[in-house]
């Protein structure tokens, strides 16, 4: 077959599912989610427009944020007849993904016996178990570490051109499981990939229906891999871009992108989804690129941040490089837990790097979870006390809250078989609707918690401060959206549980 016909399709199939929509990519957590928000799947979307650029043909095939029925996607499969299905999936959809893998190995053997595509698997569940699928599904090819857009480059290159494999690789030969080492990312140069083909991956699909943008359209970008502190023992992505591994393209790499992303696609918001933004001389230039560029004048950016790393200087310079909405874990206002999480950072870090946002005028959002086995009732009301104080005090804009869950492959799913902790192993419960640690706190006041903070943070003096800072149009479409949402959100945690 000649390497010009080779075809891919970058995959999400519908999941129906009664608890709403799957949150797949670019989520560290996994929830069902009732808000009806789209993330753009950036890594993958890197991987379609360097396998075009490589004269490969490319399908982006995102039924979940198309809609479509699994029929629907089904059919569309069948008529494209890719080479290669990719599929990424996270530890709550790793079942149901095995069925369709099997559902598509039995159409294309007993229906379509001209079609043979080769299926993929990524995520950083397979990372964390490679073997488990081939165990599964009739998978073809596992994937481990997360940059599937080098990898996947890799895999076709071997399938249409017999080169040899880059590490990480998992697949049957001769009947036998095998792999090509341990997945190495380091040597990947992220300035050499090309700047996403925003048309190809059809960016107006995750455009509109985000709350981290106030101004739309927006869309995400990602200028690092993934988070240079990569040491929270909770978070899935340690597994695919473990410590140490952390890249980030060239400020100027990143500034010219925003330019294409202005005069091109008229983007009015970007979210970068780095894991953390680089702060230092990287932060320094990106943020005067911005000024000097002009690009502060005609878009609003976001990032993830952490605190105690960043000074007043540094903020007014993000102020004034055009940045509106920072997302911080906080996760806990317990030390201890901060400590046992490798979190690293001081209960009063922060509120004083949010005092120093706020002066900025930027617009800070907070990640707070609850469920920590060693943690009592006591300990998760002083997390939701300081929340609720944050929130009264005018240092904090937006947030979210879930219960904590060990995922395979982090250090603290490790901690939880060390310790017994593990309530459950089937994977389809990992979804934040129970708890999978056993802890002090049954599940009725875990949910109980989560709920009460969402509604206790929505005091009058918050309220009258929002309506208050309303100066445009698009400030009352954004309160208006973001509250219809918070609402929705509520649903992901069901009170009917209470």
């Amino acid at each position: 077959m000649s390497k010009s016909k080779f075809s891919i399709s970058i995959s999400y199939p519908p999941l129906i599912n009664s608890k709403g929509i799957a949150f797949l990519s670019q989520n560290r957590q996994f929830q069902w989610t009732n808000t009806g928000n789209y993330i753009y799947p950036i890594i993958p979307a890197y991987a379609a427009t360097l396998l075009q650029k490589n004269n490969y043909k490319v399908f982006w095939d995102d039924a979940i944020a198309q809609k479509l029925t699994y029929f629907q996607w089904l059919k569309r499969l069948i008529k494209n007849k890719p080479n290669m299905i990719v599929i990424e999936s996270k530890t709550p959809t790793i079942k149901s993904h095995w069925q369709i893998i099997k559902n598509i190995k039995n159409l294309s053997q007993t229906k379509y016996p001209d079609w043979h595509p080769k299926i993929v698997l990524i995520g950083d569940h397979v990372t964390a178990f490679p073997l488990e699928s081939f165990d599964n599904c009739p998978v073809d090819y596992v994937i481990t570490g997360g940059d599937y857009d080098f990898m996947l480059l890799s895999l076709a290159n071997h399938l249409t051109k017999k080169t040899k494999l880059e590490p990480g690789f998992y697949y049957k030969k001769n009947k036998k499981i095998v792999n090509s080492g341990p997945f190495a990312l380091k040597h990947h140069n992220l300035d050499t990939l090309p700047i996403i083909d925003r048309d190809l991956t059809q960016w107006k699909l995750y455009a509109y229906q985000n709350t981290n943008y106030k101004y739309t359209p927006g869309t995400y970008t990602m200028f690092g891999r993934d988070c240079w502190w990569g040491r929270c023992t909770f978070c899935s992505w340690t597994t695919t871009h473990p410590a140490g591994s952390f890249r980030s393209v060239s400020p100027k790499r990143a500034l010219d992108e925003i330019g294409q992303l202005i005069n091109k696609y008229h983007i009015k918001e970007i979210f970068d989804d780095t894991g953390t933004l680089p702060i230092g001389p990287w932060l320094m230039e990106f943020c005067q690129g911005m000024i000097d560029r002009g690009y502060n004048k005609k878009i609003k950016f976001g990032c993830n941040m952490r605190f105690g790393h960043l000074d007043q200087k540094q903020y007014d310079l993000m102020g004034n490089a055009g940045f509106r909405f920072i997302l911080y874990g906080l996760e806990s206002s317990n030390q201890n837990t901060l400590d046992r999480i490798e979190k690293r950072t001081k209960v009063q870090d922060s509120r004083k790097t949010l005092a120093m946002a706020k002066k900025s005028g930027l617009e800070p959002h907070l990640t707070i979870m609850i469920g920590y086995p060693w943690e009592t009732e006591k300990d998760a009301q002083t997390t939701l006390n300081e929340a609720r104080q944050l929130f009264k005090d005018g240092l904090a804009d937006s947030m979210q809250a879930t219960r904590i869950i060990p995922y395979p492959g982090t250090p603290l799913f490790k901690e939880c078989q060390d310790n017994n902790w593990l309530l459950t192993d089937n994977w389809d419960d990992y979804d934040m609707r129970q708890p999978i640690m056993k802890s002090s706190l049954s599940p009725q006041q875990q949910e109980k918690l989560i709920q009460s903070l969402f509604k206790g943070v929505l005091t009058p003096k918050f309220l009258i401060r929002k309506v208050l800072s309303i100066r445009s149009p698009a400030d009352v479409k954004f309160l208006s959206t973001y509250a219809y949402k918070y609402l929705k959100k509520l649903k992901d945690f069901p009170s009917s549980k209470i």
